[in-house]
């Protein structure tokens, strides 16, 4: 077929016969076209860059590309945008598209393409013009040989691209022009040499055509999770994540798919107020596309196809207990010789090639027929299994008391596996089976408990309550409901006190019965723990340990006495509950529950045992992304940040922050988000940013203080310390320390006070409240403090250090920087250093603090902390050093860190971040801090830059302080 002019295959794509993959990282979304309306393409950016590609080169000579894929997965919208970047370019477009009733009609689709053109034909010589005049209908006669044709299009083209501006024929469903009209393009193409011709096509990845060898041809295949996720998002706001995610699930990243699939659904289903179906609904524009061969099959292939359907599983074993093994195969061998199936006998497993196919199978079939293949599944499957359960519950009309009890039962088994989305969809489904108001309230109750402590629906929490409330008034002080309430209180508003009181009544109250009760009971709990925490206020802390003692010994869950101890008063009561903890840490990477995991490391929080937690938080927010338990995935965020804070990933931080703000935002979670404020505003102030650090701060002020939100005053007022110590405003930072915690000891049920403790001693020493200082250091070694973990004993033993006054402790101070791993907390390392050789230099012993101060700069400097850089600075020039040496590059005074010297060297020479990441064995993002600290202090805005101003560093004399400063 066509190939004007043959062009090369780059990296991107391929040559006809096998087609190229492109990762994709984004999606689209377009004015027009199955992917709605933001104005342009979002996403799709290998594809862009492939056209682009394509007019450039044919700006000069002809050049083809054919877009192949599924159906639905975007070609139209790309060439849609193609058109217009062609336009922009100064192309002359002529649009076509082959159609399955005009493939019979001779020439039709080179009428689309020549009819804009018709009023070039005088331009050509008289026996060409007057064959395309024929072709046209413009003249009467018979139509000319192909070849003639064929020669007349080619001159057409070539005189029209080479006279005024260059052509681009964009050609949609090329596979389907009519055999005359892509006989005369092969011709056309076979013969071209010449001209400005760009020949941009598409067509389906399932229909017989082939182009010509050496044709590039690119796969658009379907969008990733994160791109999937993005488009319904925009498209479908009010969509809740459960639902997303079966939606993802459905289309398999198809973009048709995903945005017409929810057309079908109404909005109480969309906010998840009513259980979706089986399989989700066809429109009529993904009928037509998937519904033909479908219709095409044998009634026993369909009732065989509807079984495997429904199962959901491909086990061709299970489908062959519905009936014997041979009949089974020879039913499916006419869908796959029409394309619509795969089996693997060496697996014996069944494979749709699309997974829109299975819901053309379901729009084909009848509710009697749907509800006889449930009950058929349900009869070969275990008693008691999840997928019994649920295909019973398929397969039932109207209210069953029996069906709904094994679905309940069964919502809970997949909750425990970690699936909180099924869970949440299995107890709608159940309550619509109950008969009995109290029945279908308590299921609703439970949904709405757990769409807003997991799945993140925080939204839905409230309608599915008043749907409760509706059929079941007096089970409003369950615990399943006030836990959902009380998380609605919490969450948005921050209502301490009032989600306190329902939880404390419901908990009071409840009578355990059901294994369902018992976690309800748990989640109650919890959600009241957490109350606590936020509250930082000892008599809701007592409340709390009141409730837990009349529950001993069948507390529901073991995993609340390690939270009570290692989160609730870590500085006091952590200890006892380490073992267990380091027990619950080691088995997270067989832990599937994401509200397990995080509140596993909820607990690691302040004993410093984050990174045993690392791998599972990913994986909850992993999960978070591809539409799970975002009420999960958020926490998980957020404390992967606290471990990147206190391990010196300052990029890392900002990165995560900003995802769980945004999630924050677009669910509706309030109160979490100021733990990320927390961390961004600690940045802003170790980085001397302190316009931003006071605007945090007092943010976090006027929203607690009203509130009684303890836990988000001592946040400011770890933020305002350290940006006063920061800018040596010790009487400050004292002020605002001695606000969190008193100088006698760490405050009871304050987990924060175990981050001030070097940031109490500095402020105390300085503004001479020795005595206090020593106060505050026994109390943290009588509480056994430095015993929870090796940062925190090196910070107790270079605090009661510096809290010595006129004297220096070599020893302690030695002792804490030898503290194993002491490189893994970068900051509080420097800073210790930097006392250090403090103290050093003002007791006259300044060789001996000048590696001290030199190691404090170069981290500080690494990390961007400014205001420590200055000090350190200061201090290694009072010893009688200067500091790393100034350099004279562009008038900047700043060095090149040696890191930013070896990384900048390598980018100057054309790699990527991510090539330079892997020479160096560092994360691109650590790559990408060395290189904006390099355009910083070399005084340019991109690498472009780099090579002239590392030449000038270069020429610089190898003794001169410039030169050794890198």
């Amino acid at each position: 077929m066509i190939n004007l002019l043959q062009t090369p295959s780059t990296s991107a794509s391929t040559t006809a016969g096998t087609s190229s993959v492109v990762p994709l990282a984004e999606h689209v979304i377009a004015q027009s076209g199955p992917h709605g309306g933001t104005g342009g393409l979002v996403g799709r950016s290998a594809e862009l860059a492939l056209v682009d590609a394509l007019f450039a080169e044919a700006a000069t000579r002809s050049a083809a590309l054919f877009l192949t894929g599924a159906a639905g997965v975007g070609k139209s919208a790309l060439l849609n945008v193609a058109a217009r970047r062609a336009e922009q370019r100064g192309f002359r477009v002529v649009r076509a598209a082959g159609a399955q009733f005009d493939q019979h009609v001779g020439f039709a689709g080179l009428n689309q393409i020549l009819l804009p053109l018709a009023a070039e034909l005088a331009s050509l010589p008289a026996r060409q013009a007057r064959t395309l005049q024929v072709i046209l209908g413009l003249s009467a006669g018979e139509p000319e040989e192909l070849a003639a044709v064929a020669y007349a299009v080619r001159g057409l083209l070539f005189r029209i691209s080479t006279a005024s501006s260059p052509l681009a024929l964009v050609i949609d469903d090329y596979a389907r022009l009519d055999r005359p009209s892509a006989a005369v393009l092969d011709t056309v193409a076979r013969q071209a040499g010449t001209g400005r011709v760009a020949l941009l096509a598409a067509f389906r990845r399932d229909e017989a055509f082939l182009p010509d060898m050496g044709t590039q041809v690119h796969e658009v295949r379907p969008l990733d999770a994160k791109s999937a996720m993005k488009l319904v998002a925009e498209r479908f706001p009010a969509m809740t994540s459960m639902v997303r995610r079966r939606l993802l699930a459905e289309a398999k990243g198809n973009p048709l798919a995903l945005l017409e699939l929810p057309v079908s659904l109404s909005l109480a289903q969309q906010t998840q107020r009513r259980s979706l179906p089986t399989v989700l609904p066809l429109t009529e524009r993904l009928r037509t596309a998937f519904s033909e061969r479908v219709r095409a099959l044998p009634d026993a292939t369909r009732k065989l196809l509807l079984l495997a359907v429904l199962d959901d599983t491909g086990d061709l074993h299970l489908l062959s207990r519905t009936s014997d093994a041979r009949r089974t195969l020879t039913e499916l061998s006419p869908a796959e010789r029409a394309g619509l199936v795969r089996v693997d006998a060496r697996t014996g497993r069944l494979f749709f090639r699309h997974p829109l196919t299975r819901s053309a199978i379901m729009e084909l079939s009848t509710g009697a027929e749907r509800r006889w293949a449930h009950r058929t599944l349900a009869d070969v499957l275990p008693e008691g299994s999840e997928r019994r359960a649920l295909h019973l519950a398929r397969a039932t009309v109207g209210p069953d008391d029996e069906v709904a009890a094994l679905l309940h039962e069964a919502a809970y088994t997949t909750l425990r596996r970690g699936d909180a989305v099924g869970a949440v969809s299995a107890l709608l489904r159940a309550s619509e089976l109950s008969s009995s108001g109290t029945a279908r309230g308590r299921r609703l109750a439970e949904a709405a408990c757990l769409s807003g402590n997991v799945t993140g629906d925080l939204r839905n929490v409230r309608a599915l309550l008043d749907d409760a409330a509706a059929v079941d008034p007096l089970g409003v002080t369950s615990p399943a409901a006030a836990t959902a309430a009380a998380g609605e209180l919490l969450n948005w508003d921050g209502d301490v006190d009032g989600a306190h009181r329902l939880l404390a009544e419901a908990i009071t109250d409840h009578a355990p019965g059901r294994p369902a009760d018992d976690i309800m009971l748990r989640e109650a709990l919890h959600t009241l723990l957490t109350v606590c925490s936020y509250s930082g206020r000892p008599e809701l802390w007592q409340s709390f340990d009141v409730i837990l003692a009349r529950l001993r010994p069948h507390v529901p869950d073991p995993l609340l006495l390690v939270l009570r101890g290692a989160l609730g008063d870590p500085a006091h009561s952590a200890l006892p509950v380490l073992p267990r903890l380091d027990e619950l840490i080691s088995g997270l990477h067989r832990q599937t529950d994401p509200t397990r995991i995080v509140r596993t490391a909820a607990c690691a929080a302040y004993v410093d045992r984050l990174p045993g937690c690392h791998s599972a938080l990913l994986r909850v927010v992993e999960d978070g992304r591809g539409g799970g338990a975002v009420a999960s995935a958020i926490p998980a965020l957020l404390l992967l940040a606290d471990d990147a804070y206190a391990r010196g990933r300052w990029d890392d931080v900002a990165e995560l922050t900003d995802e769980a703000l945004q999630w924050c935002a677009s669910h509706d979670y309030r109160l979490q988000a100021w733990r990320g404020r927390l961390l961004q505003g600690l940045l802003a102030a170790a980085r001397g940013d302190d316009e931003v650090a006071r605007s945090i701060a007092d943010r976090l002020d006027s929203w607690s203080n009203p509130r009684g939100l303890g836990t988000l005053r001592v946040y400011s007022s770890h933020i305002k310390a350290l940006s006063a110590l920061g800018r040596a405003d010790f009487e400050s930072a004292y002020r605002h320390v001695t606000s969190v915690s008193p100088a006698s000891r760490p405050a009871p049920h304050v987990p924060h006070a175990l981050w001030l403790i070097w940031d109490f001693t500095e402020a105390a020493t300085r503004t001479g409240h020795h005595d206090e200082a020593a106060a505050h250091l026994a109390a943290v070694r009588d509480a056994g403090i430095p015993s929870i973990s090796p940062r925190l004993a090196m910070i107790t033993e270079a605090a009661t250090a510096l809290a010595a006054p006129y004297v220096v402790d070599r020893d302690l101070f030695d002792k804490a920087i030898a503290t194993p791993g002491a490189e893994h907390w970068p900051f509080d390392l420097a800073r210790i250093r930097l006392a250090y050789g403090e103290r050093l230099r003002r007791a006259q012993a300044n060789v001996a603090a000048r590696p001290h101060l030199e190691a404090a700069l170069s981290t500080f400097e690494r990390l961007g902390a400014a205001p420590w850089s200055a000090r350190a600075a200061g201090e290694l020039r009072a010893s009688g050093q200067d500091p790393v040496p100034v350099m004279s590059v562009a008038g900047v005074e700043s060095p090149l860190t040696p890191q930013e010297w070896q990384t900048a060297q390598l980018a100057a020479t054309g790699l990527t971040n991510k090539q330079i990441a892997a020479q160096l064995f560092l994360s691109h993002r650590t790559v990408a801090a060395h290189l904006r600290g390099a355009f910083r202090k070399l005084d340019i805005a991109s690498r472009g830059g780099l090579r002239d101003a590392l030449t000038v560093l270069d020429q610089l004399p190898v003794d001169s302080p410039e030169r050794r400063a890198v």
